[in-house]
């Protein structure tokens, strides 16, 4: 053991090397014995051969350490020491540190019976094999009871060579008829050889509890910070009329730093649905809040009912102008139940991965640009088909990334436990976060959105019906668009009153779409269990608005009047060119929502 870091704390050694400095004068020479011999230093001094010290002083005397006993060593260091001897571990000292804290021990017995305290700390194990490997070993930060409050000690067992018998005081018993430096030696020479553990237990009890308090710090910290980032996620999902949608999110690792994964479900009217999933790059307040702010104005951008690669187009650029050092990956996707598929743009985004009525998985390969932020590329938009029976999943890295493998690997591993996941969206979820090895440890945040499209049979099925007319001739084709429209709802049973207004509903949108469209013009109308959606296209692509007649107009009141009669109306334009003008009714015991005007 090195007891150097413990001398400046040993009682009188600072007084008594003080004195000797000061008794000592520069001029002085050194002592000399009987006939004018110069005595030499005594064995253990710890002077030079110039009679100084380290600091070139002249060297005070220092006491041999050969006549120091095992109680001048150890029985003053703050350290718990205790020295047990053979495979009993049979007491032979304990210092006043270690009765104090446990009280005295008789020596000479093992310490199974007088050494209670090492048997609850486990140590008795540890320290037979110190004896038999002869290695030492350390436990940290042992709890040790006390009576006013717990302790925490560092316990380390080192294997010791004891020779001779050791007196009450510690000292090797001398041989008789001799002195006793020599008999100690003679003895230590001639008697056997026993192996014992020197059990040294430093106080760490301030050191754990800043541990404690800076782990409880940490703990505060993040939850604080996941509160953060689940406060700027969706706090309650849209659930769309066609579709049963679940998402997850999962915080990666123990760290404070929130990171920059969202999700959303955005109701745009007439039936469909926006789908978005994103990740922006790095961890942090300032991942988050650029997170936010993109979500935000996806949600806005949504409500324009634009085609998915012009979302991301206006993405692109306002996530440039929201921080230039920040890139983010996205996924923009929107189901249309009527024509049953999903059409998505990606921005750097992995695949969205759809699961047919048979199981079979399908991967979405293209069109993908390069990440938000990055500006100078149009984004292109593409279409999976998503009919009745269909799964789709969106998610972010954190799922398929490994440190260790190809993330291509990854999405595969997610397609092969996708196509054999089963149940409603929230319990494919946990399926899926338990396939892919996602735990509490996880070192990425990892957000996950899952929807379905399902199959409805029986009395659910004859709440959602689709019927369209194409709308052929000139103004011959409106009231033949009333009779349509008329019979179509007495179809399906509504109240008389409901019945009305979508009945003029669709005729103010045909007739406003055979005045200033082109063909080829459709009305299609279209029920759910929560709405009445009536629903106009055409060739023509200008976009219609609301706007006030003066009472010598002649016309300009058709949409005025689907808004003042409807839950809601929007249009859009449609691929390939027109547009679609639609409006919605709530039906009775449902609460409308509201979509794009």
């Amino acid at each position: 053991m090195n007891f150097t870091r413990w001398s400046a704390r040993l009682p009188g050694t600072q007084r008594r090397n003080a004195v000797a400095r000061a008794g000592r004068s520069a001029d002085s020479v050194p002592a000399t014995g009987a006939g004018g011999r110069e005595v030499p230093p005594a064995r253990g001094e710890l002077t030079d051969a110039a009679g100084t010290d380290a600091s070139g002083h002249p060297a005070a005397a220092v006491r041999s350490l050969d006549a120091l006993s095992v109680d001048d060593l150890l029985g003053q260091v703050p350290a718990l020491v205790a020295l047990v001897q053979g495979p009993e571990h049979r007491i032979a000292y304990v210092n006043t540190a270690y009765a104090g804290v446990f009280g005295p021990r008789r020596t000479g017995t093992p310490a199974r019976e007088s050494l209670p305290e090492l048997v609850e700390l486990g140590l008795l194990p540890l320290m037979d094999q110190v004896l038999r490997s002869g290695k030492p070993r350390t436990v940290k930060a042992r709890r040790v009871p006390g009576r006013t409050r717990h302790s925490y000690y560092t316990f380390t067992c080192t294997p010791v060579e004891l020779s001779g018998a050791c007196g009450p005081d510690g000292r090797t018993a001398p041989a008789r008829g001799t002195g006793a430096r020599g008999g100690a030696v003679r003895a230590a020479r001639t008697a056997p050889q026993e192996r014992g553990v020197l059990v040294f237990a430093a106080d760490v009890t301030d050191q754990v509890e800043a541990a404690e308090r800076l782990r409880a710090s940490e703990a505060r910290q993040r939850e604080a910070a996941v509160t953060l980032q689940r406060s700027l996620l969706p706090q309650e999902l849209e659930q769309p009329d066609d579709l049963r949608v679940a998402a997850t999110y999962r915080p990666g690792g123990t760290e404070a730093a929130v990171g920059g994964d969202w999700y959303d479900v955005i109701t745009l009217g007439a039936g469909r649905t926006a789908l978005v999933i994103g990740d922006v790059m790095g961890r942090g307040v300032r991942a988050a809040a650029v997170m936010g702010q993109l979500r935000t104005a996806v949600r806005a951008y949504a409500r324009l009912d634009l085609p998915p690669h012009e979302v991301l187009q206006l993405l692109d650029g306002l996530a440039a102008e929201i921080d230039a050092s920040q890139i983010a990956t996205c996924v923009y996707a929107v189901h249309d139940p009527s024509e049953g598929r999903l059409s998505y743009a990606s921005a750097g985004h992995l695949p969205v991965l759809v699961r047919d009525a048979e199981g079979t998985v399908h991967r979405a390969e293209e069109p993908t640009g390069p990440p938000l932020g990055t500006g100078g590329w149009l984004h292109t938009s593409g279409t999976l088909p998503f009919p009745e029976g269909s799964t789709a999943v969106l998610y972010t890295d954190g799922l398929v990334e490994r440190r260790d493998a190809d993330i291509d690997e990854g999405v595969a591993t997610l397609a092969r436990a996708f196509a054999g996941a089963t149940g409603s969206p929230d319990v494919m979820c946990d399926r899926l976060l338990r396939a892919l090895g996602i735990t509490a440890e996880h070192d990425d945040d990892v957000a996950l959105l899952v929807l379905q499209h399902p199959s409805r049979e029986g009395p659910d099925a004859e709440l959602f019906h689709n019927a369209a007319l194409d709308l052929l001739g000139g103004v011959e084709a409106a009231p033949r668009a009333r009779a349509f429209a008329s019979g179509v709802l007495t179809s399906w049973r509504f109240p008389r009153e409901l019945h009305d207004l979508g009945v003029l509903a669709a005729s103010e949108l045909v007739a406003n779409s055979l005045q200033h469209g082109v063909p080829p013009m459709r009305l299609r109308l279209r029920r759910t269990d929560r709405r009445l959606i009536v629903e106009v296209t055409d060739g023509d692509d200008h976009l219609p608005r609301r706007r006030r007649a003066e009472p010598a107009d002649e016309s300009g009141r058709g949409i005025s009047i689907v808004a003042t009669i409807a839950s809601s109306w929007g249009s859009r334009r449609t691929p390939g060119g027109g547009k679609a003008v639609w409006c919605e009714f709530a039906l009775p015991g449902h609460r409308p929502v509201p979509g794009p005007v």
